[in-house]
């Protein structure tokens, strides 16, 4: 089985200057892609297809719920995504256009990202993130109820962070020290762990750790 990704751009028609936005969002990907630990499994990155919706697949869940984390906090300042990952088999259909993806993995994660947009516009604002299988074993639909609990608790946390305490966390997730980031930002060190600790950062930091850490590791 293979893991789908797509996302696209939350509130996108309201961006004041969306070639920038664009622009930026995708500067910002790729910034991400350069620093994704080896252990998270990807096939195709993530990277615009049409419109705001932006696609890639992953070799497992554990993967792209990582990768999803980081790109997220990776974004510009105004830009968010929203995502709906599919687990299930993908399809090389040839085509004039070269070799087309699709099958069952792309079609749950079309029915997910619909899905959480309509979470988000009803009871659950800061929803970002759901998971969806095709018919498979058991075992996958109990983590994909796992995975959907675990993101929805994630993103109510993080939908309250300013865009200083997301470059924060984005900033230790990728190495940086605190000193390193005090100096980015202009504050003193004591200034980052505070606004790290009041964001409750460590929680997204170690949940991170968990789905970076490789099998066996």
């Amino acid at each position: 089985m293979t893991v789908a990704v797509i996302a696209d751009i939350v509130g996108s028609r309201d961006l004041p200057d969306r070639r920038a936005a664009q622009r930026d969002l995708e500067a910002a990907l790729d910034r991400a892609d350069d620093v994704m630990p080896a252990s998270i499994g990807r096939i195709d990155p993530l990277r615009a297809v049409v419109g705001d919706e932006l696609q890639g697949t992953f070799v497992d869940l554990r993967s792209a719920l990582a990768a999803t984390l980081l790109q997220r906090l990776s974004l510009p300042s105004g830009i968010d995504l929203r995502f709906g990952i599919g687990i299930g088999d993908v399809e090389s259909i040839p085509s004039t256009a070269g070799v087309l993806s699709e099958g069952p993995a792309w079609w749950s994660a079309r029915a997910a990202i619909e899905h959480v947009e309509m979470l988000a516009r009803r009871e659950l604002p800061h929803a970002r993130t759901w998971v969806q299988a095709a018919t498979g074993p058991s075992e996958v639909s109990d983590l994909v109820h796992i995975a959907n609990a675990g993101s929805l608790t994630r993103e109510r946390l993080m939908g309250r962070w300013s865009d200083r305490v997301r470059r924060l966390v984005y900033g230790r997730l990728t190495g940086a020290t605190q000193d390193d980031l005090a100096t980015r930002e202009g504050i003193s060190q004591s200034a980052v762990s505070q606004s790290l600790a009041t964001a409750g950062a460590a929680t997204i930091m170690a949940a991170y750790s968990e789905l970076v850490t490789a099998p066996g590791g």
